[in-house]
């Protein structure tokens, strides 16, 4: 990958509103699987659907964000993503510090949700 193409915002905003989808629609289809898978433990009856609903939101969230260029260029729904990856990182940080809750993929999502932060803040244009 050339390095143009690596500091390029619609990259970025692509790969974090993929991630997005692909989140809600592990919540919506499995969202136990993706709660032991993240934090170790199963949900209950409440929840299972406070997941589901939680995963319908990040799935309208990513197609929102997903990159449309406006007329004069520039991406308008990038900062969603961006505040939502570093709230993402932060979280999940904090959860597998504290050590309560963690499954096999907390760790790897908090790196992800951190890389893809700095990368979305770095390739913000400055205004």
């Amino acid at each position: 990958m050339n390095a143009r193409r690596a500091t390029s915002p619609t990259l970025w905003m692509r790969a974090a509103a993929g991630l997005e989808v692909l989140t809600g629609l592990a919540l919506i289809v499995a969202p136990s699987l993706l709660g032991r898978l993240l934090f170790g433990s199963n949900l209950n009856a409440a929840g299972e659907a406070t997941g589901r609903i939680s995963g319908f939101v990040m799935v309208c969230l990513a197609a929102g964000c997903w990159p449309r260029a406006s007329k004069s260029g520039r991406h308008q729904a990038r900062f969603p993503l961006i505040a939502l990856s570093w709230l993402a990182a932060a979280f999940l940080v904090v959860t597998g510090l504290i050590g309560s809750n963690v499954g096999s993929l907390l760790w790897p999502a908090a790196a992800l949700h951190l890389i893809l932060a700095v990368l979305l803040t770095w390739t913000q244009p400055s205004t």
